[in-house]
């Protein structure tokens, strides 16, 4: 998918505008269109929040270089969130963690935005000082992982891009030696998996001829959310992307999910990416095109080096 406008979410704190630092720099990656929406936090509205987040767009643009357009609307409730979601083709969020009723029954705010909007949402923890340089991407051997890889390498060119799986045959493994298989059979099975793993992952890789110096993969063994989780602290990764697959808010609260997991565990940014994330319902950027106009009407804001 092509990153052409995205959503960056801020209570206008210190911590909340990490979320637009790193927004703005993965809008100067793909030239992309960078809105601000201002999200009141516990303590609510803020007085000024119209004026701080107009001088923050103006800070960023100046900065940054890129087109930045604000929100009106304050995000009171998540719904707010969905609708502008639907004008773009990422939203960017700060890690928290709600302890309440609604969270409890139908998910975190990232859960409930991913089944609502529909498209990917990165959750921020980290600085954004800096571009990605080390991205891990967590996979299995769906057609969707490649989608996943594909976008992961976006969002820097230069950035080292390492594509891991975890093998979870060990529960199976276990379940044949209670039923009293000899260690033989067991050993061809744990072959016979790493084989399908390696050539998942050759599968993977191989078209990615122009970044092979940039992009490596790894398998892991046990459960997938921890050796993930795992990984991206041994490797230092700067962001994990995982996808997630679509499911209802009773089926994660039962089953669980995956990307809660490694986000729970995760020391870095994560960005969940749907299986069935779809564009931004905005036209495309040609000459004439409602992204067009907007951006001719948003020009003064694009303050870049040039401008100087």
């Amino acid at each position: 998918m092509n990153i052409r406008s995205i959503l960056a979410v801020t209570d206008l704190s210190a911590h909340g505008n990490r979320t637009v630092e790193r927004a703005a720099l993965l809008a100067v990656e793909h030239d992309a269109l960078l809105k601000m929406m201002y999200a009141p936090a516990a303590g609510g509205l803020r007085v000024d929040a119209a004026g701080s987040l107009a001088k923050l767009s103006s800070e960023v643009a100046a900065t940054h270089g890129v087109l930045v357009k604000n929100v009106a609307k304050a995000a009171e409730r998540l719904e707010d969130v969905v609708d502008e979601a639907s004008w773009v083709d990422l939203v960017v969020l700060e890690h928290a963690y709600e302890r309440t009723a609604t969270a409890f029954f139908h998910g975190q705010p990232f859960e409930r935005l991913l089944r609502l909007a529909g498209c990917p949402v990165l959750v921020t923890r980290l600085p954004a000082r800096t571009k990605y340089t080390r991205i891990l991407v967590a996979v299995n051997f769906t057609p969707a992982a490649k989608d996943l890889v594909k976008l992961a390498s976006s969002l820097n060119s230069a950035a080292e891009v390492e594509v891991f799986h975890a093998l979870v045959s060990g529960l199976t493994e276990g379940k044949l030696r209670y039923a009293s298989v000899s260690e033989d059979i067991i050993k061809s099975y744990r072959q016979e998996c790493t084989r399908q793993a390696l050539d998942g992952m050759r599968w993977l890789t191989d078209s990615w001829d122009a970044r092979r110096n940039h992009l490596r993969s790894t398998i892991g063994h046990g459960d997938p959310a921890r050796q993930t989780a795992t990984q991206q602290q041994c490797t230092m990764a700067e962001l994990l992307v995982v996808g997630k697959r679509k499911s209802s808010a009773l089926q994660d609260f039962i089953f669980g999910s995956m990307a809660k997991r490694v986000l729970e565990r995760s020391t870095g940014d994560v960005l969940i990416v749907p299986h069935d994330a779809r564009a931004s319902t905005r036209a495309v950027d040609m000459p004439g095109s409602a992204l067009a106009k907007e951006r001719m009407r948003e020009a003064p804001l694009r303050i870049g080096k040039e401008a100087l």
